[in-house]
């Protein structure tokens, strides 16, 4: 049986589209196992939405834990690395395995077409009209980057924002600040605005159950016990501790009840300050907005307020824009994935590496989807039915981003077995031709 990684019988010319953290291991891991390997970044720098996302930014999983397979952040960082710190570590992973070499900045890939849904590769077109054949593509292009901003946020006639506009407290206007949405992103940027002295609102829909970033000094997820239990078990012992440490909504002022206090279905909010300042009366909870004009915003129990600047975290779409929308099958606006959310429905050669977001940190997430992409790569053309297709023995078609860390390791678990066994049963590789000179 191969192992996980091995290249086929002669190395392809693959493309990666985007060359943010997921792109960047995506180079790392099929470069290693024997392709030729280019990524295409519109930017001109590597490293993606950390360069852009706000200076108060730092990641809620520990650092131990949060670097790429088998290269951890550096021991002298904080449990909690910064927005700069983890900078520095994309920056000192493309240096050291000299990934730099294998990135074009400055080139925005606008379509990725094939005439045979991906059989005989892709023809990636980019703004500069050069247009190159590739044996596969990998999108990782990120879903961080295409700002979900509701109708309403354009009657807003103050100072307006989503939040990935948002880079430090400079950015607010005024006194009166509104943050519309009360993820992750929100309550930093609800917390950023206190800490410059601002009178400050965050608009919820509905309950959440807010996690503290430590238990017993230890990151949340990192107790030893909790990993030694099953799922549902872990769950139990961590919802007693949020209980324990944090209290209930009744605890803060204007905070509602969440539907339930099931963490496996809430999103993760992990966020110590912003409860902190409820508590202290610096922040202020309000439900959802149900709309706007000129600077007056009206929630959902009937009071208004007046706002100088409004900061709508209310996430983001997924957006794949170099690809036609009927080459996918899409559902609830993101493309069905099989074989741990890497591989479209539909098409051959095309695989996605960051396109989900299990609970937990990211980056181990793209070194195990890269793999997977590594593996797939050595079996195209040579199983009696698509990959797509063979994969559904690993699980249906999935159209999440957020998903349970354990529910998405069984799936990625399953699905290597899936390719153990086509990696027996296969047939022999064929060395496909160069394309290194395909370009028009």
């Amino acid at each position: 049986m191969a192992e996980v990684g091995q290249p086929p019988a002669a190395g392809q010319r693959i493309c990666v589209i985007g060359a943010g953290a997921a792109g960047l291991e995506a180079v790392r891991v099929l470069r290693d196992a024997g392709h030729d390997v280019v990524a295409l970044e519109r930017t001109e720098r590597v490293g993606g939405h950390w360069h852009t996302d706000y200076e108060a930014l730092h990641l809620i999983t520990p650092r131990d834990v949060s670097g790429f397979e088998g290269v951890p952040m550096p021991a002298d960082y904080p449990l909690f690395p910064s927005k700069e710190q983890v900078i520095r570590y994309l920056d000192g992973f493309a240096d050291r395995f000299r990934l730099r070499a294998h990135v074009r900045t400055g080139a925005e890939v606008v379509s990725v077409t094939s005439p045979d849904a991906g059989r005989s590769g892709w023809d990636v077109a980019t703004a500069d009209r050069t247009t190159e054949h590739f044996d596969a593509v990998v999108v990782a292009n990120g879903h961080h980057w295409d700002p979900a901003l509701p109708e309403m946020a354009a009657a807003f006639t103050g100072r307006s924002l989503h939040s990935s506009q948002y880079r430090t407290a400079d950015d607010l206007v005024g006194e009166r600040v509104l943050v519309v949405g009360a993820g992750n992103s929100g309550c930093d940027l609800a917390v950023d605005a206190v800490h410059a002295r601002r009178q400050v609102s965050i608009a919820m829909r509905r309950g959440q159950v807010f996690q503290p970033k430590t238990f017993f000094g230890k990151g949340r997820n990192q107790l030893p016990l909790l990993a030694k239990l099953p799922m549902w078990l872990a769950e139990r012992v961590q919802r007693e501790l949020v209980r324990i440490s944090v209290g209930s909504a009744a605890d803060y002022p204007g905070l509602q009840e969440p539907v339930t206090r099931n963490l496996n279905r809430q999103p993760p909010v992990v966020n110590d300050l912003l409860l902190y300042w409820l508590q202290h009366g610096r922040i202020t909870a309000r439900p959802g907005v149900t709309g706007v004009s000129g600077r007056t915003v009206t929630f959902t129990d009937g009071s208004s307020g007046e706002f100088d600047t409004v900061l709508w975290a209310t996430g983001f779409r997924v957006t794949l824009p170099f690809l036609a929308p009927d080459l996918l099958t899409w559902r609830s606006g993101v493309p069905l994935r099989v074989g741990g959310m890497t591989v479209p429905v539909g098409v051959a050669r095309l695989y996605t590496v960051g396109l989900a977001s299990p609970r937990g940190a990211q980056f181990p997430v793209f070194s195990a989807q890269a793999r997977l992409a590594a593996r797939l790569l050595g079996l195209e053309g040579r199983t009696a039915r698509p990959l797509h297709q063979e994969l559904l023995a690993a699980g249906p078609p999935d159209d999440r981003v957020d998903v349970l860390r354990p529910l998405w390791t069984e799936q990625v678990t399953r699905s290597n077995r899936v390719l153990d066994r086509l990696e027996r049963t296969a047939a022999p590789a064929v060395a496909r031709p160069s394309l290194s000179a395909a370009v028009r």
